[in-house]
């Protein structure tokens, strides 16, 4: 092997979101598949060349995907559900095991890890088949070689593919005990790659070997590394980890015929432990010093330093240069960003620029400064400056949020006991046990974005724009009253994403035009950047809200996203701990809460939708991460008098290792995503005891299907097996607006229908 560098995966969704539209439109069924085939090969030929310009030398391919990776896995090993075979078409069952269709509800989808991308959940059993199907990378390879490289093949490793799926068979088994089913499998699918050219590359990710599930399974890492090597005699398998350190695993793969071994330096510098381990075992170094997770440039000096520090132990012609982990998780190309500030744009640098910055990297550190060009030492040069600009820049600090942030800590403590607030809420509120609500957003229609877009484009004046979104808030409110809900929104019209909106009226945050990154299938996000200390400078929410309110007697919720969503689910500064930039933002929150309540809304909701995905990968590093997650959610809901209803919703989570933090929060009503998964969440709450009030999702939002009022009335009574009606909330698992007003409507009707239909059988 002769590469010096090395991406570990590119994005796929398309620079302007390519992918996006055509699969919408697809879905629609207003285009064909063909034209969905069309566009994937036009993005995965552009990207392939934004790499070769770059001068990267090992282009992955199979890191491009219609829905989700883990997914494909699942189709190229034959592991398809048994639910799902009666679906002849092939592409017909890849959208319905993602997304769902009238006969089939979607497979379970959770958090890749502590990021925000999206997976689908395995679901295995003893006894499965195998059926192995490589075309897709068949095309790819052929495609590959027609654009004049050859390229690596990224696989999901067997050991992160099963330690992220679920046992259909058995509730109290770990899918790691299929592994001696599973591994014939994939040896079964190298044994097929390896018949592609003379000398096969293949990227194995094995994210799960960062994660304290590791020293479970050090035996079987060496077993599987050992018998996939061997599948055939021209693979070079190189196992990639990545998002924290894989100090245990390395000592086991360095004993497997493996060629080399990927670690990420920027989220586990605890992997400078082993260098020597590899350093005497001859195999080569994938070194993650780009950050694949954030958006600041690299200080290349500091980088290229860094490199001749792991060059002392490991041999420099050994030594790869890599991002830190996939290009996945960030946008494509500052190219498209025009309006922003340019200070704030010499900062930063997405996936396109990673690239440039990782060529520098490798160019300086194999060949020295002497061998750039005059256009690499201008970027050097330019790095170097935006690096000193960024220390020095008064956009950054504010004194008026440094003096408030001096008292913090007398801010960070729990309410008054829950008992005496949730008796003063239920005599306040009145609401029914089994009390219906949903967690926010309505429909964003092209109506509602076109108005939105009008107004930023300047094309509407503030009181036209503010009239019509008056007038859909006035729609939603009279549906949700004609369909009985207990407990009303909004709608949340205004407002383009959750974290995006608040970011755009938080000062020390700046926005893209064109940051977009896929979140799961055709959704994608735009995070905002937080770029220096935060503040509120004015209300957010309290107009549209206290409007809503005014249209009806019923209970209106306040919508607003918490501190640690808003954190974990925007590129953070990296120059200051996380956690004071998120008391910041907790001290922000505050205030929105304190001026609602003050505004006569007395329920409001304070949305954790990340608090767990931000967890660290270790549980060492736990503890400090949930007490200022804690502690920054204490801070913005604290400030809440006894009559003032707190909820929360969480999203796609395993509450089993977190519950006690859960109850700690100290919120008095929390929604969570239990529709994939029936009640095994719920559950977790009532083994632990937990008292206060939740709201377990009886319908999935992410897929299309409209679910029967037999189907929820099913729902509810599996959740009445678990805790009793008065500490329950009926609601859809998530918000609403990324689905249709057709499928909205009938799917609440048939929720309100069946938990009233279920409160008259008990």
């Amino acid at each position: 092997m002769s590469v010096k560098n090395w991406v570990t995966g590119f994005a796929r969704i398309g620079e302007q979101r390519e992918l996006k539209k055509v699969l919408e439109k697809y879905w629609k069924g207003e285009t064909s598949f063909d034209e969905v085939i069309e566009v994937s090969d036009m993005l995965k030929s552009r990207h392939w060349n934004y790499q070769k310009v770059a001068g990267i030398e090992a282009i992955g391919i199979n890191d491009f995907s219609l829905y989700d990776q883990t997914l494909d896995m699942i189709e190229m090993l034959g592991l398809t559900p048994d639910r799902f075979k009666d679906i002849g078409d092939k592409t017909a069952r890849y959208f319905a095991m993602a997304r769902g269709d009238k006969e089939h509800t979607a497979m379970e989808m959770t958090k890749w890890f502590n990021t925000n991308y999206h997976y689908i959940v395995p679901e295995l059993r003893s006894g499965m088949d195998y059926s192995i199907d490589i075309s897709k990378i068949i095309s790819e390879f052929q495609a590959a070689k027609v654009e004049g490289f050859t390229p690596k093949i990224n696989i999901i490793g067997p050991l992160t593919f099963l330690g992220n799926a679920k046992r259909v068979d058995s509730n109290d088994l770990d899918a790691i005990g299929l592994y001696n089913e599973i591994l014939p499998a994939y040896t079964a699918l190298f044994e097929e790659l390896a018949k592609l050219d003379d000398h096969m590359r293949i990227q194995i990710d094995e994210p799960i070997l960062v994660t304290d599930k590791a020293t479970e399974l050090l035996l079987l890492v060496k077993d599987a590394y050992i018998k996939l090597a061997n599948a055939a005699d021209n693979l070079e398998l190189y196992v990639v980890t990545y998002f924290d350190h894989a100090k245990e695993a390395v000592a086991q793969l360095l004993q497997t015929p493996i060629k080399g071994i990927g670690l990420d330096f920027v989220h586990g510098t605890d992997n400078f432990e082993v260098l020597d381990q590899i350093a005497e075992s001859g195999k080569r170094l994938i070194a993650g010093v780009v950050d694949g997770r954030n958006i600041w440039i690299s200080d290349i000096e500091k980088k290229v330093a860094f490199l001749n520090e792991i060059a002392q132990t490991v041999s420099k012609e050994r030594i790869v240069v890599s991002t830190s982990c996939s290009l996945l998780h960030v946008p494509y190309t500052l190219k498209y960003e025009e309006k922003l500030d340019a200070q704030i744009k010499s900062w930063l640098a997405y996936g396109v620029e990673k690239l440039d910055e990782l060529h520098l990297i490798t160019k300086l550190f194999f060949e020295g400064a002497e061998a750039l060009n005059s256009d690499e030492a201008l970027k050097f040069a330019q790095n170097r400056e935006a690096n000193a600009s960024r220390k020095s820049s008064s956009m950054i600090h504010d004194e008026a949020v440094q003096s408030r942030m001096k008292p913090i800590d007398e801010l960070k403590k729990q309410r008054v006991a829950y008992e005496e607030r949730i008796k003063v809420q239920h005599e306040t509120f009145n609401y029914p046990p089994l009390a219906t609500t949903t967690i926010g957003s309505f429909p964003q229609t092209p109506e509602v974005r076109s108005v939105r877009r009008d107004f930023k484009n300047s094309a509407i004046d503030e009181a036209t724009y503010v009239e019509k979104m008056k007038g859909f808030i006035k729609e939603c409110v009279e549906f949700q009253e004609s369909i009985g809900l207990d407990i009303l929104v909004h709608g949340e019209f205004e407002r383009n994403d959750m974290v995006e909106y608040f970011g755009e009226q938080l000062k020390g945050v700046a926005f893209s035009q064109n940051g977009w990154v896929q979140s799961y299938g055709s959704r994608c996000v735009k995070p905002p950047i937080i770029y220096g200390d935060v503040s509120r400078p004015e209300p957010i929410t309290v107009f549209w809200s206290t409007f809503a309110q005014s249209l009806t007697d019923r209970p209106m919720k306040g919508m607003l996203t918490g501190p640690v969503t808003i954190l974990n689910w925007s590129f953070v500064r990296d120059d200051q701990p996380r956690a004071e930039t998120c008391y910041q933002i907790a001290l922000a929150i505050r205030d929105e809460v304190d001026d609602l309540q003050k505004a006569g809304i007395k329920m409001i909701q304070v949305d954790e939708a990340a608090f767990k995905e931000g967890y660290p990968l270790r549980h060492i590093n736990r503890p400090a991460y949930e007490k200022f997650a804690l502690e920054s959610f204490w801070i913005s809901t604290n400030v809440a008098e006894i009559d003032t209803q707190i909820h929360t919703h969480m999203c796609y989570s395993d509450f089993n290792d977190i519950i006690d933090t859960i109850e700690a929060m100290d919120a008095d009503v929390i929604s969570i995503e239990t529709a994939r998964s029936g009640n095994i969440l719920l559950k977790v709450f009532k083994e632990h005891g937990y008292k206060k009030e939740v709201g377990p999702g009886v319908y999935d939002i992410h897929s299309p299907r409209v679910p029967s009022v037999e189907e929820i009335e099913k729902q509810i009574h599996s959740l009445l097996e678990v805790l009793p009606a008065r500490q329950l909330w009926i609601n859809p698992d998530c918000g609403l607006k990324t689905r249709r007003w057709e499928e909205v409507k009938p799917s609440l009707q048939n929720m309100v229908t069946a938990t009233r239909n279920v409160r008259t059988s008990i």
